[in-house]
């Protein structure tokens, strides 16, 4: 009978862009204050990429150390999956500049599910483990968001910040792993968050560029009742699967959009304060990013600890959410 193998997370990277924007950088440039982005969103500075550094960039060296702390080498790959909202070009992908900068000779390719996007590329990456397809597959969730983001616009603008982060999935060695993923998504939602422009329904043209419709564009206020909503349910749905309780996470690792979201969600799962891991002060909204940043910090802080079990949940454009269940 096929048995299937378990997959784990055994290594984990991370990186920043060393330029950090603060909130009273921002007052310089736009009508606002450290005190109304403080107490609307909780976020007191951001990383911004430079003009050279592309999200591919940003995902080579969180790749390096995620690799190194699998005890891995570039040829030992079988797949990169790179979720990010910000992708080098439309193509070739951004898996494929990275898997050219890292030497690594596998597949590679993108996934798009905005700022959900490394929860589904974990749950993408599990299932190539699991069938036993893949021994190794790097997963990646890289921002370079900031260069779509409107600087005059400071509804947008004080939320985001660029990073990346990175996870290699492999076969489990010890029971240990990913226990469960859930994957959601609501196409009627799509104009809530969005980048209009760039793609085939509004190619570049000088009226798109005249207009800012290459920039990031979001409705907050119904965008809030839907990440709550649809977050709550999906960390019910991965622990359903697999008769666990909230009170059974150890850490629960959510997207970092803006402190309000993290803590309706909190409130309505009815989870402890200390088990939320929050980094959203320092970084601001990293897209896909933020889970895996989020994640790394958790396990290098010793806020994650062998056997706990961890949630990763996220929402994003699309709209999409989804969730993972780990048992570290």
């Amino acid at each position: 009978m096929f048995a299937p193998y378990r997959a784990a997370i055994t290594g984990l990277g991370a990186y920043l862009p060393e330029k950090v924007v603060t909130n009273f950088d921002l007052e310089k440039i736009v009508e606002t204050s450290d005190e109304w982005i403080r107490t609307r969103t909780g976020i007191s500075e951001r990383r911004v990429a430079t003009t050279e550094q592309a999200s591919s960039d940003l995902a080579l060296p969180a790749a390096q150390e995620a690799l190194k702390s699998a005890g891995l080498m570039p040829q030992d790959l079988d797949l990169i999956i790179v979720a990010t909202a910000s992708p080098d070009m439309l193509f070739p992908t951004t898996a494929c500049f990275l898997q050219a900068k890292l030497g690594a000779s596998c597949g590679a390719f993108d996934l798009a599910a905005a700022c959900s996007g490394f929860p589904y590329a974990v749950a993408v990456a599990e299932g190539f483990v699991k069938a036993g397809l893949y021994k190794n597959v790097l997963v990646v969730g890289a921002e370079a968001i900031t260069k779509f983001i409107n600087w005059k616009d400071r509804s947008t603008c004080v939320l985001f910040g660029d990073g990346a982060g990175a996870a290699i999935i492999s076969r489990s060695k010890d029971g240990h792993g990913i226990l469960a993923s859930y994957l959601g998504a609501d196409g009627t939602q799509s104009d809530i968050l969005q980048i209009p422009a760039g793609g085939s329904v509004n190619p570049p043209s000088e009226e798109t560029v005249k207009n800012g419709l290459h920039y990031l564009r979001m409705a907050g206020p119904e965008l809030f009742k839907i990440a709550v909503r649809t977050m709550e349910q999906a960390v019910h749905e991965v622990l359903r699967r697999e008769n666990l309780q909230v009170s059974d996470i150890a850490c629960l690792i959510p997207h970092q959009a803006n402190n309000r979201i993290l803590q309706a969600v909190a409130d309505r799962l009815e989870i402890a304060p200390e088990k939320v891991y929050i980094n959203v002060d320092r970084y601001g909204n990293m897209s896909s990013a933020s889970t895996a940043v989020a994640l790394y910090e958790a396990v290098k802080s010793g806020a994650i600890k062998k056997g706990d079990y961890v949630v990763l949940v996220a929402f994003g454009g699309g709209l999409t959410w989804a969730a993972n269940l780990i048992k570290w």
